[in-house]
């Protein structure tokens, strides 16, 4: 383990046994995720109800690069399973290991935010370049490339036709990365 791990417990006694789990889930985590800086984890007793068995609680907090966190918990009600500590670790690893691999596509840019349903206007065809542009009912001109043109395609498309359009960031600012025309014009 590379990272600094911070283990508590709560509401009950330290357990070497939940130590060690805790410590195999850090390493399982950080063989995925190299960069991360620390971890805590917190182990709690919710219910002494002896008949059945305690409820534990666990929450995982893990600090990555650039102020970055996941955070993660399980504390749910009366979850039976979770009578066993072991089993509640397994859970919130489970949950924060899902969280740590959607936040390392966010920190390696590998998810584009998108806004679906946009409308506006064919403003511009570049035929012999294989791109278009639109502008947008709020104004902003976007780029998109034949490719991300729907239905009857590229070539069907005419200057002043309504589009519908899913948006993303593309590298050189707004493009559509799908495009569908529910209106026909004249080609200019």
């Amino acid at each position: 383990m590379q990272s600094q791990l911070h283990l508590v417990f709560e509401d009950m006694e330290a357990s070497d046994s939940v130590r060690r789990q805790v410590e195999r889930e850090v390493d399982r985590l950080e063989r995925e995720f190299s960069r991360i800086i620390a971890v805590r984890v917190v182990v709690k007793a919710r219910s002494h109800r002896r008949r059945k068995g305690d409820l534990y609680a666990v929450r995982v907090q893990i600090e990555l690069p650039g102020g970055r966190r996941v955070s993660a918990d399980r504390n749910p009600p009366e979850d039976h399973a979770h009578e066993d500590a072991h089993v509640a670790i397994r859970d919130v690893f489970a949950a924060a290991h899902r969280q740590l691999q959607d936040e390392a596509r966010r920190m390696r840019g590998d998810v584009k935010a998108t806004v679906a349903g946009s409308h506006g206007v064919i403003e511009a065809l570049i035929a012999e370049k294989d791109h278009g542009f639109l502008r947008g009912d709020d104004g902003v001109q976007v780029y998109f490339h034949r490719n991300a043109v729907l239905g009857e395609g590229f070539d069907a498309l005419r200057i002043g036709a309504e589009v519908q359009y899913t948006q993303e960031e593309g590298r050189d600012g707004p493009q559509a990365s799908s495009l569908r025309a529910f209106g026909v014009s004249r080609r200019a």
